[in-house]
């Protein structure tokens, strides 16, 4: 056999086997056909893990390595305070990394997992948080720091189920309505389990009390069931109801009753030393910043003036030293996450992957709406809701469940484009 011939032999032959490859066919040369949901990409762990969003990763790396920068700024004075007194100026620091390595170990191993175990274990995942949300509630488990029964000591670290119970519900949610699609029309039908599911766990969680945990928890609860299809005119009901279930319980509860107060007149003098302390501070560093901020490490307002600073109000701190053009960088990075989130999940849902999409969404919500939050509370456009700024805050708990739910997020953009280059591996 000659040389053409030979080349003309295994031309055929790769012909022959691309035209039997799936999502392959013999129209066009043999290009991709138009990719359906019926390829099991997502039941597979096949998929390529090495094409990825790599401006997603870098954005929220870079979130990360900045939140670690500004939590050492603004904690290094914390043992000056005799409530601290016997840490080291880098204790904080050395928690944080702590807990960081922690969660990109647990980053990586969920990223391996696919969808579909995640979609058939919703309900369990479900079930152990609320199992650990009765737990911490008990005076020999829970830990009571700053008069909030809110951890679960686990010598290395204080687990906050507060913070499951955020990715848990995103599941939970995602997989009811796949589960219920058949029902989404009928209102009651398809809101009920979960409402009740839902105040369940903010009645557990008010009890800590978390109130801040709970709203968000409800947010993202409610976004899922509306993103997946749930008739939209009754979301004024639910909304009016819970508007009307806030305002009870104001009514009842002196110590929010008084932070309400205290946000509308925080220069009162009877509450600039008492609830409205955190937030005139704020405004006094973010005031201090102007446009370009003191510089990196100056700030005043943490040494001591502004308590949280490393938590809560950690975004302050940045105003302080970076002024306006770093609380605008930090803005604008997390409405880019949040945007880029809620995209995947549109891909997923294009793709026919309903679960994937709608937990995805479910996902940026809960970053988008607790970035924004915190951030109303440090600008002095929201009340106190002791939640910490995704990804940047100090707190073990929440950087670990941020990295498990953006790894999820990951997954399905994996899996989207293994989708998309026609299901194969």
């Amino acid at each position: 056999m000659n040389a053409s011939a030979l080349q003309g032999w295994w031309a055929g032959l790769a012909t022959a086997v691309r035209a039997r490859l799936p999502g392959r066919s013999a129209h066009a040369g043999g290009g991709p056909l138009p990719v359906r949901a019926h390829v099991d990409v997502a039941g597979t762990r096949a998929v390529r893990l090495s094409a990825f969003d790599t401006q997603l990763v870098a954005v929220v790396a870079a979130l990360v390595a900045f939140g670690v920068v500004m939590v050492y700024s603004a904690s290094i004075a914390l043992p000056d305070n005799p409530r601290f007194a016997g840490i080291t100026q880098g204790f904080f620091l050395k928690k944080h990394l702590l807990a960081i390595t922690v969660a990109f170990v647990a980053a990586l191993v969920t990223v391996q997992l696919p969808m579909s175990f995640w979609e058939k274990n919703a309900p369990w995942v479900f079930l152990v948080t609320l199992v650990l949300l009765v737990a911490v509630l008990m005076p020999f488990i829970g830990k009571v720091v700053n008069n909030a029964r809110r951890w679960i000591p686990l010598g290395f670290m204080n687990f906050q189920p507060s913070e499951l119970a955020k990715l848990a519900i995103a599941l939970y949610a995602a997989s009811y309505m796949v589960r219920r699609m058949d029902v989404r029309e009928n209102f009651w039908r398809a809101v009920t389990p979960m409402v009740v599911a839902v105040v369940f766990v903010g009645a557990l969680l008010l009890r800590q009390p978390d109130m801040g945990a709970f709203i968000v928890i409800a947010t993202i609860a409610m976004g899922i069931l509306f993103l997946g299809g749930v008739n939209a005119r009754m979301f004024f009901l639910i909304a009016l109801v819970m508007l009307l279930v806030l305002g009870l319980f104001l009514a009842f509860d002196d110590l929010r009753r008084e932070r309400i107060l205290a946000y509308l007149d925080p220069w009162n003098p009877k509450y600039a030393q008492g609830k409205g302390y955190q937030l005139t501070h704020s405004l006094i560093a973010l005031g201090r910043g102007e446009i370009f901020g003191q510089g990196l490490g100056a700030s005043v307002e943490k040494l001591h003036y502004l308590p949280e600073a490393h938590t809560d109000f950690l975004l302050a701190v940045i105003g302080e030293e970076l002024g306006f053009v770093g609380v605008a960088v930090v803005i604008g990075a997390f409405f880019w996450l949040t945007r880029r989130i809620v995209g995947i999940g549109r891909q997923a849902i294009a793709l026919d992957r309903v679960f994937a999409g709608l937990m995805c969404q479910g996902i940026g919500i809960w970053i988008g709406f607790q970035s924004f939050i915190n951030m109303g509370v440090n600008l002095g456009v929201l009340p106190t809701k002791g939640l910490t700024l995704p990804l940047m805050s100090y707190g073990g708990s929440a950087i670990l469940m941020n990295a498990v739910a953006l790894a999820l997020v990951l997954r399905v953009d994996i899996e989207n484009r293994a989708l998309m280059r026609g299901g194969r591996a």
